[in-house]
């Protein structure tokens, strides 16, 4: 027990094992049977011949990048090449901060548009507001600029400074705001509060270095209100850090059990994760997934489920069952190679197949209705079988199927057009300046603001005549169709202008069909998991 304990003790540079998107670090390479060094050189001599002999001037840099993307393309999907750039922005989202004016941003009619300040950044803290709409950096017109170029102007060491010119609905002249940077929190739990009295709800949209603590903070306050039952919403969550799913699961776990293995062909990287037990053994969980869950999610998703410890409520989750490890290389960019392979508890794999870099097509569609969790009614020929700790049938190579499939429905034409021009931010947006003062005095909170605000049919008809001024043509079927989800992402948005991602999360989640089945399966959950 001693040493398995030590085991887990390990120190913090181990624990950077991830899954999917990660952050860097140098391990030396295992031996290969190939002869490298004369590959090497049959590589160095190619190079040569096509930069002596080639038509037109070559960029040797470009090549070389080639040439190492096109040999991990020949591995599976994960294994990549990552570029100075592309590895300072994983490095951000991933190490949980950024240095910045602390704004989340969207392209609306060519204008940056803030969909919400920071919590707790210098644009927060000196009234910038969600809805402005930045038209000059630094003295310099920013309308038209790209979502690419915005971070670039807006982003900047702690300490410095930058001056944005904000056009705010209502005010006749532009307003300048002296903006000092500062280093900005990226939040990964992005949403948590109490649905009711005893239902605590969190949403986790990736796995970060902050993740655990962020988590373990939210279910502390919510325990502090009265939380007796959870919802963890991990749908559309890519993974992230293995280590925090690992904690994130030992503290639904009891203490003892394996939460997750990895295999290798090379013997350093085989591992077992034991949980080391939470103060949350004991609580009904149900946890949301859907195919935009992987990795990290499927982990955690994935020992719930195989220790028959809570219901697992959605669709079937995408299936990433590889482990990366990042190797630095001299010039600053990097390259991801997947070193092992990862098992759930009941010895699941669960990666769908792929050849090379790509996936294949899978036919992974349990009907709506069928379930895991009743009788094992859902039954999928095509993948391996195996058996949760109480006996019920599960299925490897391809996901985590979840107990109850609920499908969400998908939009029409229509409703696509208006969310590809940002109609929903701009019309909302525009309310919300308009009735400012009326909405906060109205409504003290956003649980009576999602019970009590409604989408007028005025509203509404101003809402198509934006969508018409933009050519988007009217479609009374598909409207009629998608009334619900026009209607509620309006009213997010407002809700969200108003009180952050808890307001928008807590009027989405009313009209949720995935969330509305999760409130009814705590007996259920209870029941599956022996909890007294």
């Amino acid at each position: 027990k001693l040493m398995q304990k030590r085991k887990y003790l390990v120190p913090i540079f181990l624990m950077l094992i991830t899954i999917g998107v990660l952050v860097g670090m140098k391990v030396n390479t295992a031996a290969s049977g190939d002869d490298v060094f004369d590959n090497v050189k049959k590589f160095n001599e190619a190079l040569n011949l096509v930069q002596k002999n080639y038509v037109d001037e070559v960029n040797t840099d470009k090549l070389t990048e080639a040439a190492i993307k096109g040999m991990l393309d020949q591995l599976d999907p994960h294994s990549t090449y990552i570029t100075q750039d592309q590895l300072k922005r994983i490095n951000e989202d991933f190490q949980g901060s950024f240095e910045g004016i602390g704004v989340e941003f969207d392209i609306v009619n060519d204008t940056i548009t803030i969909v919400t300040p920071i919590s707790g950044g210098p644009s927060e803290a000196l009234g910038i507001l969600a809805g402005d709409k930045i038209v000059k950096i630094d003295g310099v017109n920013a309308v038209g600029m790209t979502r690419e170029d915005v971070p670039k102007k807006l982003r900047g060491p702690k300490g410095t400074k930058v001056t944005v010119a904000i056009s705010r609905g209502g005010s006749p002249n532009l307003i300048d705001f002296e903006i000092t940077r500062d280093k900005i929190p990226l939040y990964s739990v992005d949403a948590s509060f109490m649905i009711n009295n005893e239902v605590g709800y969190a949403r986790v949209t990736r796995f970060s270095a902050t993740t655990y603590d962020e988590f373990a903070k939210a279910l502390a306050e919510m325990k502090k209100q009265g939380m007796k039952k959870l919802v963890l919403d991990l749908r559309n969550n890519p993974g992230g850090y293995l280590d925090q799913a690992f904690k994130m699961a030992s503290m639904f776990i009891e203490r003892g059990k394996k939460i997750v293995y990895t295999k290798s062909r090379i013997p350093a990287y085989n591992d077992e994760y034991i949980s080391e037990g939470g103060e949350y053994t004991n609580i009904p969980l149900v946890v949301l997934v859907n195919d935009g869950s992987a990795s990290a999610s499927e982990i955690v998703s994935g020992a719930i489920q195989d220790w028959d410890r809570g219901i697992i409520v959605g669709e079937n989750t995408f299936g990433k069952g590889l482990v990366q490890r990042q190797y630095d290389l001299s010039d600053g960019s990097a390259m991801r190679v997947t070193t092992s392979r990862y098992y759930t508890p009941s010895g699941r794999l669960i990666q769908k197949p792929y050849e090379g870099g790509e996936y294949k097509q899978m036919l992974i569609n349990p009907e709506e209705g069928d379930n895991l969790y009743h009788n094992n009614d859902t039954k999928d020929t095509s993948r391996p079988e195996f058996k949760t700790m109480g006996g019920r049938t599960v299925y490897g190579g391809g996901g985590v199927t979840p107990d109850f499939v609920i499908r969400l429905d998908t939009l029409t034409d229509y409703s696509v057009q208006l969310r590809r021009v940002n109609l929903f931010l701009e019309f909302a947006n525009a309310y919300y300046d308009a009735n400012r003062e009326n909405i906060k005095s109205s409504y003290s909170d956003y649980l009576k603001f999602r019970d009590n605000f409604t989408v007028t049919p005025n509203m509404l008809e101003d809402f198509k005549s934006l969508a018409a001024s933009k050519n988007i043509p009217f479609n009374e079927e598909q409207w009629q169709r998608d009334l619900d989800f026009i209607t509620t992402s309006i009213k997010s948005i407002i809700a969200r202008d108003v009180w952050g991602n808890n307001g928008s999360m807590a009027v989405w989640l009313a009209t949720d069909k995935q969330f509305e089945k999760a409130m009814t399966l705590f007996p259920e959950a209870e029941k599956l998991a022996q909890l007294r």
